[in-house]
């Protein structure tokens, strides 16, 4: 097979770079391990910033985000038995979009798939080699069948735990790491979440976080130990626990819990992005708490700067975007994890005490949540930094 750009994964980051090099007249092939089933089944985060809900109406896959998604003017974080509101809409003018990642998802192979674009499902053994060279190539099995597509640059969109980042030349990539002492346990209930939009609580007990994906289903997470077995939390403990760390600011309806897991917190970047022609895009190359609701928006982020590289080597011989292509990206990504780090430390229980951090903690919080400075700082960060 030959195609001007393979992109290896079919996750948001990959299927969005396959749909904006189509819009301008560039081939790609996108291989995927899973099947399709399971990528428009598994459930992600669900927080898009307001330039990815514009990118995604502008380029023609928005039509059932217009009619589906929750639009949020802000959120709230709770202290101390009150909710305080940050109004992003007043603060700023924008709003930030709640639509589950695998919506997106749906959408973009639907949209690939009606356009002529290949995706194929199912794939194994794959692996990437000569993208040092002017023909680079992902080769792997298909069908029964092994199968190598060649093509002119590769876009490394598998993930964290993908093939394409260990693929770089020893010594080429350094990578930067932090691993949290405390998890997320999550769960999706069928249940009306306790607010319209998203509620941060700092508590004694512990972090929580009162999400939603709808309506009607509730996406909530209460901090835990890294190392905690989700099966010591039967789903009384749970409704427990978040109702008690909710702090009575509003009632919490319980419901059917659909999903149970816990979520390890880390923070990862790896520098550089690109090897030769080799390209990493979303969590292949990065990774955040998810506190400050970065991970898809950073990896929309780095396909649009890749697909504007690629499209301007392609029509015009241009190299400079296809060189500044990790410090463009990287400007970025750093300010997502210095703001997703700000978040998570600032609303986490990092000792069971009442000691000098905690009462810093809970003066911090009360100015953020009480300078409108402050505020606008957070808004701006959170509803999405404009794109270069």
């Amino acid at each position: 097979m030959r195609t001007q750009v393979g992109i290896v994964g079919a996750g948001p980051a990959g299927l969005m770079l396959s749909h904006l090099l189509h819009l301008a007249g560039i081939s790609s092939i996108v291989v995927e391990d899973r099947s399709r089933a399971y990528c428009e089944a598994r459930v992600r985060a669900g927080l898009m910033e307001n330039w990815v809900a514009r990118m995604l109406i502008d380029t023609g896959v928005g039509e059932r985000l217009q009619r589906e998604a929750m639009v949020h003017d802000g959120i709230y974080i709770s202290f101390k038995g009150e909710a305080r509101h940050i109004d992003f809409q007043k603060l700023i003018g924008k709003q930030v979009f709640i639509y589950d990642q695998k919506e997106v998802v749906t959408d973009l192979i639907a949209r690939r798939l009606a356009d002529g674009g290949q995706i194929l499902f199912e794939v194994e053994n794959a692996s990437v080699h000569e993208f040092d060279g002017r023909s680079p190539k992902i080769r792997f099995r298909h069908q029964g069948r092994a199968e190598e597509i060649e093509c002119d640059f590769i876009g490394g969109c598998d993930g964290f735990h993908g093939i394409c980042r260990p693929s770089f030349p020893a010594g080429v990539r350094s990578d930067y790491d932090r691993v949290y002492p405390f998890g997320w346990l999550g769960i999706l209930s069928d249940s009306p979440p306790p607010d319209d939009e998203l509620i941060y609580c700092f508590h004694e007990r512990g972090f929580a976080l009162f999400s939603m994906r709808g309506p009607d289903l509730s996406r909530l997470y209460l901090q835990v130990p890294p190392d905690e077995d989700a099966d010591r939390w039967p789903d009384a403990r749970i409704w427990d626990e978040l109702e008690t760390r909710l702090g009575g600011v509003r009632p919490l309806a319980r419901g059917k819990i659909l999903q149970k897991g816990i979520t390890p917190m880390r923070s990862f970047v790896t520098e550089p992005m690109q090897s030769g022609r080799l390209f990493l895009a979303g969590d292949a190359a990065h990774i955040v708490p998810p506190t400050g609701a970065k991970g898809m928006n950073l990896a929309m982020a780095d396909v649009r700067v890749l697909s504007r590289a690629i499209e301007a080597h392609c029509k015009s011989g241009r190299e400079d975007l296809l060189k500044d292509y990790s410090a463009t990206c990287l400007s970025r990504v750093w300010k997502g994890q210095r703001f997703s780090w700000w978040m998570t430390q600032m609303l986490h229980r990092h000792s069971d005490e009442m000691d000098f951090d905690t009462k810093r903690q809970i003066a911090e919080i009360d100015y953020v949540t009480g300078s409108e400075a402050a505020m606008t700082s957070l808004a701006e960060n959170y509803a999405g930094l404009p794109m270069a």
